[in-house]
């Protein structure tokens, strides 16, 4: 089966509260994990790809179980790689290659900080803004509805900042935009920089 990734600090305090951090990890993404391994269980399936591989391997599960397994998987993935682009360390600067690729796409970090939060503000409903590496191995920034993933679409996401209400409206009720801001408070640019490298000639 697959299994859990572990955060890696144990508060976000002030930025994001104890118990928003606690219901957002054990309540829905440890949920989303445990509805997926159920699943693909039925499905008598062996765990031979990655999760990020199995987006592109759909077509071997029952038509009828398809869509129920790409809403968990993209529950798990997203999930995932939020909780991992933020800690408490402050590094929430750029560094490297990732802030090498920022500065030539959008001439800067805070013109992209902007460009960021506007398309995170233009997102209707759930779901999360992305930076990807698009299938033209450039950065760009997109919105996806509910829990779908860029891996289903030929990208790799970077960056995911959850839009969905369970990841800030304890602590934010409907100020959507202070919310998005915190995000750039505790965004780990070290880690991003890491998965970039990881990530930038996969495609």
């Amino acid at each position: 089966m697959y299994q859990k990734e572990n955060l890696t600090y144990s508060s976000l305090e002030p930025y994001i509260s104890d118990r928003t951090l606690s219901i957002h990890y054990n309540n829905h993404y440890l949920k989303y994990l445990k509805n997926l391994n159920d699943l693909l269980l039925k499905e008598n399936y062996n765990f031979k790809y990655t999760k990020e591989e199995l987006f592109n391997h759909i077509d071997e599960f029952n038509i009828s179980s398809r869509d129920k397994i790409l809403f968990n998987l993209g529950g798990v993935v997203n999930h995932e790689l939020y909780f991992y682009n933020i800690s408490d360390l402050k590094n929430n600067i750029p560094v490297g290659s990732i802030k090498k690729e920022i500065d030539e796409y959008y001439g800067n970090y805070e013109t992209f900080k902007k460009e960021f939060k506007k398309m995170a503000l233009e997102l209707v409903g759930s779901g999360y803004t992305y930076l990807v590496i698009n299938k033209n191995k450039e950065l760009q920034i997109i919105n996806m509805s509910n829990q779908e993933s860029p891996y289903m679409y030929g990208m790799i996401p970077i960056i995911a900042l959850d839009l969905w209400e369970h990841a800030y409206y304890l602590d934010y009720q409907n100020n959507k935009e202070k919310y998005i801001d915190t995000f750039f408070e505790i965004i780990d640019f070290n880690k991003i920089n890491n998965l970039y490298e990881k990530e930038k000639n996969k495609i």
